[in-house]
């Protein structure tokens, strides 16, 4: 075994294992320094302890290819993405509209943009693939204490495999609800920043309603500053796979981060969210919650919860949680939350889970009540889900997605994506 330190690039400390195989001290999403083996080789004897220590880089050539049984893969259809994992993206520009009755900073920045990076770095293949692929953001910039609202509708991506990053921005003190509403045809791998500053309070909700072949997966990145409120709301109703990773991290003392879910997966569909909470600064809040419903043969869904305590975030109040209603036979529904807590001064922190089917006692005090079966089923459903809905804080599209959910049981199309209000 070699002992000391080896030559290596401006940044990284490369280390000699007992195999005399490399690793290296990276930088992980919450900043921290970790030893981990080499992602060019996929091979090494450290493994990751800790949720912030996978490797991260902006290089597609520097992670390994992915074989499925990868922690962040083996409950992801990787043949159906393997287009986004290794293929060749088009990064160029897309056609998409603006609706604000407010005067709202959206443009597209070159990829030397002072902001790129600024909230986390890809942790898998197909988030570096998209990274390595774009040619300019879409930049969206919110500025001034009163409130706006901004829908971007993007629903002319394209059969073609394409990879995407966009910049959300909030300056400090700003207040503003941002709607990224996705529709269409799409084969798109994308990375979305999000920058709270100081200050600022921020509501995203990424909307999923593509067409039922398409495949779409995405990592947001959000940096909360100090005593800044963020909500980050992922809707996922259409497409064939549908895989949306975010991870926020509570980077400065008093940041709030709340994490909200809510989908339904049809027979056949593969919606799929890894959620990743870092409460790095002390005196931070947060809260995960996320809900779903699955009907037909083959609907499937993943939910995975990482909350991280760092040693630094004393006082924190955090707790996350994911619940799945299944409404027929056929399905399937993963759910893990885990919970890393690495100092001892807290306010609390928890976690939760559960997947079943209808609460017999609701159906049954509503059918005494003369509702029809069917109907009551429909009502416990509505119920159930309407938890998340409205929290989004977005009356027009609170409204479709109701409508949305009533079309989904009823087995009917769903409101046509512009139609919000």
């Amino acid at each position: 075994m070699t002992d000391g330190t080896i030559s290596s690039p401006e940044g990284v400390i490369s280390l000699a294992t007992a195999d005399d195989e490399t690793a290296e001290v990276v930088t992980g999403t919450g900043g921290r320094p970790a030893i981990i083996s080499d992602a060019t080789t996929g091979h090494g004897t450290v493994p990751v302890q800790t949720r912030n220590e996978r490797f991260t880089s902006v290089s597609v050539a520097d992670f390994p290819e992915v074989t499925g049984q990868e922690v962040m893969w083996k409950l992801s259809p990787i043949t159906k993405l393997s287009a986004l994992i290794d293929g060749a993206l088009d990064g160029g520009r897309y056609e998409f509209s603006v609706e604000s009755e407010a005067a709202i900073d959206v443009a597209w920045v070159p990829r030397a943009d002072s902001r790129i990076g600024l909230a986390g770095i890809p942790e898998d293949r197909a988030s570096a693939n998209a990274w390595s692929a774009f040619g300019e953001a879409l930049a969206i910039t919110l500025d001034g204490e009163e409130h706006q609202e901004v829908r971007i509708e993007r629903a002319a991506f394209g059969p073609s495999a394409r990879g995407a990053h966009t910049i959300i921005e909030a300056k400090p003190f700003s207040n503003a609800v941002v709607v990224l509403d996705n529709a269409g045809a799409a084969l798109l791998a994308e990375n979305v920043e999000i920058i709270v500053r100081d200050g600022a309070k921020l509501t995203v909700v990424t909307v999923q309603d593509f067409a039922d072949d398409a495949r779409y997966t995405a990592t947001h990145f959000a940096h909360v500053g100090r005593d800044a409120q963020f909500k980050h709301v992922v809707v996922s109703l259409g497409g064939d796979v549908i895989r949306v990773n975010p991870a926020v991290t509570l980077a400065e003392p008093g940041a709030d981060g709340e994490m909200f879910g809510v989908y339904f997966a049809d027979s056949g569909q593969h919606l799929e969210q890894q959620v990743f909470l870092f409460h790095k600064a002390p005196n931070t809040r947060g809260r995960v919650n996320y809900k779903g419903a699955l009907q037909g043969d083959g609907a499937r869904t993943v939910w995975i919860g990482d909350v991280l305590i760092g040693p630094d975030a004393s006082g924190t109040d955090s707790y996350e949680q994911n619940r799945n209603l299944v409404l027929t036979d056929g399905t399937r529904a993963d759910s893990i939350p885990n919970l890393e807590i690495e100092t001892g001064d807290i306010q609390g922190a928890g976690h939760a889970s559960a997947t079943g089917r209808f609460d017999d006692e609701q159906l049954f005090y509503l059918r005494s009540r003369g509702i029809p079966e069917e109907l009551a089923r429909r009502l416990v459903v509505r119920g159930f889900l309407a938890e998340i809905v409205q929290k989004i804080g977005y009356a027009p599209l609170e409204e479709r997605l109701h409508a949305a959910i009533e079309a989904e049981l009823a087995g009917e199309p769903r409101p046509v994506t512009g139609a919000v209000g």
